[in-house]
């Protein structure tokens, strides 16, 4: 007897789309197997890491090419940057994790850091101001964003062993930010001209200038102190409990701005490297008011309305209402409290969407050949651990005790291992 398909179109759907359905489960799982603990996804990481290498230690002309051209210029000079930002990051992170890729890594973030200060990646910022960031360090205007990245950077550079080529810059650049900080509107600064303030670019500046603090005896201390009690005090959102994303031209709260779920959770990343407590706060917010646990887990962009399929500037493609961006920066801050269930499974939701590549030892997912600074965000956030970091600060002998002195307070707080180079000559702030 013969067998009669009723619906011979559908069939034939059926029979190509189920096949491609059970191969992407088993590509999941396959490429899943590992995820855990650090020891298990050393080959994963560093295969990553290597292909960013590859990628992002280019020339700067390369490396702008590498962004999306329908972005436009100004787009792809943020996204170059960012994405030089998030590889330091991830490399510094990765050296602490696997110390055998310290010395090697320090090469690297040099090699990121000549990048950015080129005029190439300079120009979407100078554009913007009409003014070059760096000649304008005696000016007023913000410059905010790429300052606060480039500081940062030089700063993972120094954590990871690197030299003191990049001191006199650093102390300008710190200089700078915290002068115009403390001579703003409500201690913050604009992205650009006539635009809102965005409160993780302004994070990015008070990280960098506590870091700074750090080899520096205290320097911005009280810049960063008075921040964070200025955010706890007067700029979370009543309706989420959680820091604001955007505030006003002048730096004030403006209750009607949204808050979103990628900047919420750029926010908490950057959170967990200046306190841990206010940053634990904000990551019970985070998911009290963004965590979709169905049918993929991952971070919502929006914690008032549903997106079941959208665009948003800032999240990307918006799908069963999860953020992109959103989900990848909330890994930095589950990471880095260590909720093993939720990091795990954001992995997975990660590979399923974006599935990942391995060839000669380079491993990335498919989706970074569309955007490669999401491969370095994600990168940067999975490794954003909790660490006994060490601190190589090169002083004088005269000034060893009292360096020593004024770091063991914070050492009980960072469980941070602080190591004084006795040198000849301590780097002086000019």
């Amino acid at each position: 007897m013969a067998f009669r398909i009723r619906h011979p179109k559908l069939f034939s759907c059926l029979a190509v789309i189920v096949p491609l359905i059970l191969t992407k489960i088993v590509w999941v799982q396959c490429s899943c197997r590992d995820i855990g603990t650090f020891e298990s996804e050393k080959e994963d990481i560093l295969e990553r890491r290597a292909y960013l290498i590859e990628k992002v230690v280019t020339t700067p002309e390369r490396l702008l090419d590498e962004m999306p051209a329908a972005i436009g210029p100004q787009f792809q000079g943020e996204w170059a940057l960012y994405t030089c930002s998030m590889l330091a990051a991830a490399l510094e992170n990765i050296s602490g994790i696997y110390p055998e890729t310290k010395a090697e890594s320090a090469g690297y973030i040099d090699s990121l850091i000549t990048i950015v200060l080129s005029p190439e990646i300079r120009a979407y910022d100078r554009e913007r101001w009409g003014e070059d960031p760096l000649e304008s360090l005696d000016g007023e205007s913000s410059h905010i964003s790429y300052l606060s990245h480039l500081a940062l950077m030089i700063a993972r550079y120094k954590s990871v062993g690197g030299g003191m080529e990049y001191d006199r810059l650093f102390h300008s650049i710190c200089r700078t930010m915290d002068r115009r900080i403390r001579e703003s509107d409500n201690l913050n600064l604009p992205t650009y001209p006539r635009e809102y303030v965005y409160v993780p670019d302004m994070l990015v500046a008070i990280v960098a200038l506590d870091r700074y603090s750090w080899l520096y005896r205290g320097m911005y201390d009280s810049t960063v102190r008075q921040w964070l009690d200025r955010a706890e005090a007067d700029w979370i959102n009543e309706e989420t409990g959680l820091l604001v994303s955007f505030l006003g031209k002048d730096g004030g709260y403006r209750e009607w701005l949204p808050v979103k779920g990628s900047y919420s959770a750029l926010n908490c990343y950057y959170l967990t490297a200046l306190d841990e407590e206010f940053a634990r706060e904000q990551y019970v917010a985070l998911k009290d008011n963004f965590l979709k646990r169905f049918p993929f887990t991952g971070f919502k962009e929006y914690h008032d309305r549903g997106c079941l399929l959208g665009m948003d500037i800032d999240a990307g493609p918006i799908i069963f209402n999860l953020s992109p961006s959103g989900t990848a920066f909330a890994v930095g801050s589950v990471t880095y409290f260590n909720d093993c269930e939720v990091r795990r499974k954001l992995l997975k939701t990660a590979e399923v969407a974006g599935t990942t590549i391995s060839r000669d030892r380079r491993r990335h997912y498919l989706l970074a050949d569309i955007a490669l600074v999401g491969e370095a965000i994600m990168l940067a956030m999975r490794t954003n651990c909790q660490q006994k970091s060490i601190i190589p600060i090169p002083v004088s002998k005269q000034a060893a005790i009292t360096v020593n002195l004024y770091l063991m307070f914070r050492v009980q707080e960072s469980d941070a291992v602080v190591i004084c180079c006795i040198g000849d000559v301590r780097p002086k702030i000019s």
